[in-house]
């Protein structure tokens, strides 16, 4: 069984571009969740989100590493989970042209811990290869930047959608199941 969460994806903007996006809250803000991060290790931060059943929309983080502009680990706690996020970069080719990305989210313990990285799982790739290429292309003056934000404003609350769809699925199934039991349940 898969345990952790590992992607990778390269983003035609250097390795300084995309380190600033994943260091400033400002930027975090616009490309995952509002927070109040800063890039200094030891320092304590939440992202917040609406809350869902058995998440009260708050992840609780704390910087660990910093080895600027090529790694960053955070410690990220929240509803069922309490993982470790790790942020690696390179070039991806011309050192100037392009960066590697890959991100990697370990500590998956537990049944409810391995639901919850499911749906993340299923989230990351929209976030790290429309959210945020979005806000890097809109930093960088690209002219497709508002129509790739605007895209991913949408695919982040279809996200959100999917997880709160499946939080209310999976805790009212057992209730569904006991009424059918006894047949109340009505087709």
């Amino acid at each position: 069984m898969k345990t952790d969460i590992d992607l990778a994806t390269v983003y035609p903007h250097s390795i300084e571009r995309v380190w600033a996006a994943l260091t400033s809250a400002e930027a975090l803000a616009a490309w995952l969740m509002p927070n109040d991060f800063q890039p200094r290790v030891g320092h304590r931060f939440t992202f917040r989100t609406k809350p869902a059943r058995g998440f009260d929309g708050i992840v609780r983080c704390e910087v660990l590493e910093l080895d600027p502009p090529n790694r960053m680990v955070w410690s990220w706690a929240g509803g069922n989970i309490d993982t470790t996020v790790t942020f690696t970069l390179e070039p991806a080719g011309n050192a100037d042209a392009a960066t590697r990305l890959r991100m990697r989210q370990t500590g998956f313990n537990g049944l409810g811990a391995q639901l919850t990285r499911r749906i993340l799982a299923s989230g990351y790739p929209r976030i790290l290869r429309q959210r945020l290429p979005a806000h890097l292309d809109r930093i960088a003056g690209t002219p497709f930047a508002a129509s790739g934000q605007q895209k991913c404003a949408e695919g982040w609350r279809a996200y959100l959608g999917v997880f709160r769809r499946w939080r209310v699925t999976s805790h009212d199934r057992p209730a569904e199941k006991e009424k059918s039991q006894h047949g109340t349940h009505q087709p």
